[in-house]
């Protein structure tokens, strides 16, 4: 006699991992967590591997745990993985102080933050409806704006 059992609150084709205590305030962390929003699990794990940015490892840390939870636990099919959503929200702040003159002092903030991505595989019929639906947007072909004045 335990505890009833919790619904799932994602889809069955979607998974998610939480990274919890990163060293990081969440304005910076989001940054970078929009840097994959929305893109195939294969494109963000490049983008991640090769940015500059130095939480871009703690990012890539929480995507990889979300791929390995779809695998293994919720029997998806990695190739298809798509970064459904991620975002960022508070976590604790370190409270230090910054000794100033005339015996002051200056309030130091250390802030934490938690990521939260969710991947979803997406099937093969959405990918085709997707690309078909790319090709009308975009200007019409023409002249660029340079031609157009020196032909004036």
């Amino acid at each position: 006699m335990g505890k009833p059992e919790r619904e799932r609150s994602l889809a069955d084709n979607e998974a998610q991992a939480i990274g919890r205590m990163i060293r990081s305030s969440q304005y910076k962390l989001n940054l970078v967590a929009g840097l994959i929003r929305g893109k195939r699990v294969e494109q963000a794990l490049a983008d991640l591997t090769f940015s500059k940015k130095r939480i871009a490892v703690e990012v890539l840390k929480v995507l990889k745990s979300a791929v390995a939870n779809a695998e293994n636990n919720h029997n998806l099919d990695v190739d298809d993985l798509v970064v459904a959503q991620a975002w960022t929200g508070k976590d604790m702040v370190l409270k230090r102080f910054h000794a100033r003159g005339r015996g002051r002092g200056a309030s130091v903030l250390k802030p934490f933050s938690e990521l939260t991505i969710i991947v979803r595989e997406q099937a093969k019929e959405e990918k085709k409806a997707k690309a078909k639906g790319k090709g009308g947007k975009g200007k019409p072909a023409g002249k660029p704006a340079a031609a157009k004045k020196e032909a004036a």
